[in-house]
């Protein structure tokens, strides 16, 4: 599971979706209680920030075109993890042609 946190808008259509199913599994591990300590400790989540993601996931996927309908279950919050967004953008731009093109478009 993993948070990119960067600018949506930078993302290609399938970072997109992915960061947006990843956060639902996310949320499913919260719900049944399964530890996520080693996303928190390599910096992939950022667990206070989930719901605001998701909407800000959600409106860059409406302003595609896209569908959604996958609201996100009540799960327990807490202030925990911290995600590096300009290695994120790095790593983005050296796995991903079009996230790359993204970027330098800006």
């Amino acid at each position: 599971m993993r948070m990119w946190m960067v600018n949506p808008r930078l993302l290609c259509p399938r970072h997109l979706l992915g960061e947006h199913v990843e956060l639902h599994m996310l949320v499913g591990s919260l719900r049944k209680g399964r530890s996520i300590e080693g996303f928190l400790k390599d910096g992939l989540v950022e667990v206070h920030s989930v719901r605001r993601r998701h909407r800000e996931l959600v409106e860059e996927m409406r302003s595609r075109g896209m569908n959604h309908r996958s609201p996100l279950p009540l799960f327990p919050a807490r202030r925990a993890g911290r995600v590096d967004v300009p290695r994120n953008l790095r790593e983005l731009a050296r796995r991903c042609p079009d996230c790359r093109a993204r970027q330098r478009a800006v």
